[in-house]
């Protein structure tokens, strides 16, 4: 059972701390929810209690994660063929696992992407979120400011010979 304090990641929102547990009448239903404090945008999140398992609520990586977030955002981009609204609907699906090492994957595809030839708005929006996904976990994972996590992912792929 998580408790108020407790850092943890969910899934297309990001890492953020339970700030509370609240009991909420839903639909004439009494149900106990988890409230989720996001450090970044500054949004609350409420989730049912009952429904954590299925939602894939998880712990914040450790130190060997950040290691894998690492090895991922020096590999080399993947090259997707086809439209960019074909791109898109893959990279959403990899987002939607939950596993931050497929959203830095789609980070820092979209990231070298776009510094090599501008992409799509809706590209970008989920560009936007990816990057709100992964510097909000990696906040937590590593003890950093938003930008100084943001540094690290840019001096990373500039590493790559892709500079901005």
């Amino acid at each position: 059972m998580l408790q108020i304090g407790d850092t943890v990641v969910y899934p297309m929102h990001g890492a953020g701390t339970i700030s509370a547990i609240e009991e909420c009448k839903v639909l004439g239903e009494d149900r106990s929810y988890y409230v989720l404090k996001l450090p970044l945008g500054n949004m609350k999140v409420m989730i049912p209690t009952d429904n954590v398992d299925n939602i894939g609520l998880r712990d914040v990586i450790d130190e060997e994660g950040v290691e894998q977030v690492k090895d991922v955002l020096e590999e080399k981009p993947e090259h997707v063929t086809g439209s960019w609204n074909k791109r898109f609907h893959a990279n959403l699906a990899r987002m939607k696992s939950g596993d931050i090492c497929d959203v830095a994957a789609v980070a820092r595809n979209l990231i070298l992407q776009d510094r090599l030839r501008k992409i799509s708005s809706g590209e970008r929006r989920l560009l936007e979120l990816a990057k709100q996904i992964l510097v909000s976990e990696l906040v937590y994972a590593c003890d950093k400011t938003p930008t100084e996590v943001e540094e690290w992912m840019n001096a990373i792929l500039d590493q790559n010979g892709f500079k901005n």
